[in-house]
């Protein structure tokens, strides 16, 4: 038996439908979608989480040469240390890369200063948010994984599917 559900699609149009689903779980934290799709977006997401968490402490300081008015002054700057960055090269390559949305009554210059720094929000979201949340959790737990849920809805209209929703877990 194959490591992957082939969802009656050709390769590439379900390397793209998984790929887009993961993003979007990871971005807005549930999707609905049907079973046997829920399931191959789980397994992408919790590895790719998983991978997150064991690897988002590794940082290194670095001092680095700033040149304000003319005049140079050494930073402190925290980088991504080898595995970090590796980890962090691989889910860009296995997510889409989601720009930050502006909010319904945020004015344009609060916006722009919101997002100055964040060129991509979604793998930011992974190692801030996500990986300190769920590493904390499985210290608390004993155990690492099951960081998605999938809560079935009935059969879809038409023809039938299994509805589900997948949410990551608190």
């Amino acid at each position: 038996m194959a490591g992957y559900q082939k969802l009656s699609k050709r390769p590439s149009i379900r390397d793209g439908l998984i790929r887009n689903q993961v993003t979007t779980l990871l971005w807005t934290g549930k999707v609905e979608t049907t079973l046997a799709r829920a399931k191959a977006i789980s397994r992408v997401a919790e590895k790719l989480l998983t991978k997150a968490i064991n690897t988002y402490t590794d940082t290194v300081k670095v001092e680095k040469d700033v040149v304000v008015d003319g005049v140079t002054t050494k930073k402190q700057v925290m980088n991504d240390g080898p595995k970090k960055l590796a980890v962090r090269r691989e889910i860009m390559a296995n997510v889409y890369d989601i720009q930050e949305q502006r909010a319904p009554k945020e004015s344009k210059s609060d916006f722009i200063a919101r997002t100055q720094d964040i060129k991509h929000p979604l793998i930011e979201k992974i190692f801030n948010v996500y990986a300190p949340k769920y590493a904390q959790r499985k210290e608390e737990l004993g155990q690492g994984g099951g960081y998605t849920r999938i809560v079935k809805c009935g059969p879809r209209r038409g023809d039938a599917a299994e509805r589900v929703i997948i949410t990551l877990v608190d």
